[in-house]
């Protein structure tokens, strides 16, 4: 690991809005977090990973991963980041490096490869990741970067986040401090309003972006930029200009907000995007803030009116699904700001919490979910899959809600199970999101398919069943038989069915 490598990560760790690291001193701040992995502690995407997940959906340009073609597995497309625009970011670009690169080093083949992307796509920018093979060799990929920026004329981002730096998190972080360095700040905006924002840590995964955006646009207010979802590159490097800043989840870029406050005096706070209270209270918190930074006071007039007529329209076409779904008890199985944002949606939509995972969540994350369930909270910090298992065997809940690696234990189960991780295929942000979101939990755990492989096997060697319903509760169909036969053989025959002899 290179000496600066080093320092950035010493940097990010010693991030002031870190709620543990405020209660620290001075000294202990500096040292605290530095511990270094074991082996194998990364699982589950490195540092590598995370900046490239970070950083992808900047969708017009090239993003170039220096190392083994393996690293440039496509983790980044089964998470559906939506684009209005340039499809540039889908397009896969690595150095491919050899064992002659390994021994010989693979900076000349870094620098063609850019020349190529340049020569054959001219994007605004090209964004070069380093890997841990290029990284352990000793390629200096900044060294590279800066020469070939002054050769093309074009800037070349270096994103030094090699896989053994750390988990995937540290990744989200040294991504962002890419941006920091080189991109933000160094464009200017054609112009400014006193409504523009920053909408930081979004993806705009299946679009969810774009259903938070009318709302914001029926108010006047203007997205700079977004951090990086649906993304440009001109627009994030001109981010410094903006009045306000979201943070939409902190534990991936919350370096981006705090050193954007720090340089350039622009306030943030943390939202949420999902729930109809969540949507609306962050709706309040921008209109407030855009004032105090100079807007016209009739934005928050303005902001209430929109609230009221979005919340009534979204209750309405809620009710008859939550007459449904009152009383139904949910597994929430993933972290961040969903273990908290989340459970206020369900809530809103009568279903109870079984439990909710807080593996990946911050402790502003743990004390929003205190609050919100109350002294109850079944809080997760490591469930396995067993015991994933054992709680839906035992019925403590009638659907789980989470990412593509748990939905096996839900089938195995027989139990319903809905995706709300970054693969979804549903969008679930805004007010029309929450409707959606409601829409599809129904669908899910009144599927008539969950009643037919629940009936015990007819040889009797199916084992213990988990809540089998009753034969008689599961409605018949009719098997075809000869009157079926008979009204085929009419229609083709041209005649009556009772005129056909049996």
């Amino acid at each position: 690991m290179s000496v600066s490598l080093k320092a950035k990560i010493a940097e990010v760790f010693e991030e002031p809005g870190c709620d543990k690291n405020q209660g620290k001193s001075e000294k202990e701040r500096k040292k605290g977090c530095t511990k270094q992995l074991n082996p194998g502690a990364a699982a589950g995407g490195c540092a590598f990973d995370g900046a490239k997940i970070a950083l992808q959906p900047v969708v017009d340009v090239a993003h170039l991963v220096h190392g083994p073609i393996a690293c440039e597995g496509n983790s980044w497309d089964n998470r559906h980041s939506a684009s209005s625009g340039s499809q540039l970011y889908r397009t896969g670009f690595t150095t491919d490096i050899n064992e002659l690169d390994v021994i010989y080093g693979g900076e000349k083949r870094l620098f063609k490869s850019i020349r190529e992307i340049i020569e054959k796509y001219d994007p605004p920018a090209v964004f070069v990741y380093q890997t841990c093979v290029t990284a352990l060799v000793g390629d200096d990929i900044e060294a590279v970067c800066q020469r070939a920026t002054e050769k093309f004329g074009k800037p070349i981002i270096p994103v030094n986040a090699p896989g053994f730096a750390g988990p995937k998190n540290l990744g989200n972080k040294l991504g962002a401090e890419a941006l920091l360095d080189y991109v933000i700040g160094t464009v200017e905006p054609e112009f400014t309003t006193p409504y523009d924002i920053n909408i930081i840590g979004e993806y705009n995964l299946v679009g969810e972006l774009w259903q938070v955006k009318p709302l914001l646009d029926a108010l006047g207010i203007r997205i700079l930029s977004c951090i990086s979802g649906d993304g440009r590159y001109n627009e994030v490097a001109s981010a410094h200009r903006a009045k306000v800043n979201m943070m939409v989840c902190s534990k991936s870029m919350i370096n981006i907000a705090t050193k954007m406050e720090q340089r350039w005096g622009i306030p943030y706070f943390e939202g949420s995007f999902y729930g109809i209270g969540d949507m609306s209270d962050t709706l309040r918190q921008i209109a407030t803030l855009l004032v105090k930074q100079g807007a016209p006071a009739d934005l928050l007039e303005r902001t209430e009116r929109l609230i009221a007529v979005e919340e009534a329209r979204a209750w309405e076409r809620i009710a008859h699904y939550k007459a449904r779904l009152t009383g139904k008890r949910a597994l929430l199985i993933t972290g961040g700001v969903k273990s908290w944002s989340v459970v206020a949606a369900l809530q809103e939509a009568g279903i109870e919490i079984a439990g909710t995972s807080v593996k990946k969540s911050t402790k502003e994350d743990k004390e929003k979910i205190k609050e919100i369930m109350g002294d109850d909270a079944h809080m997760i910090d490591d469930m396995t899959p067993r015991e994933m298992y054992n709680m839906l065997r035992d019925a403590r809940a009638d659907i789980m809600l989470s990412g593509g690696r748990s939905q096996f234990v839900a089938l195995k189960a027989r139990m319903p199970w809905l995706d709300i991780n970054q693969e979804r295929h549903h969008p679930y942000g805004g007010y029309e999101g929450m409707v959606e979101l409601v829409r599809e939990i129904d669908r899910a755990i009144y599927n008539p398919v969950w009643q037919q492989v629940r009936i015990p096997a007819p040889w009797g060697d199916d084992g213990e069943t988990l809540g089998a319903v009753p034969t008689a509760a599961i409605p018949e169909v009719p098997a075809p038989g000869m009157g079926f036969l008979a009204d085929i053989a009419a229609k083709a025959m041209g005649l009556e069915p009772e005129e056909i002899p049996v």
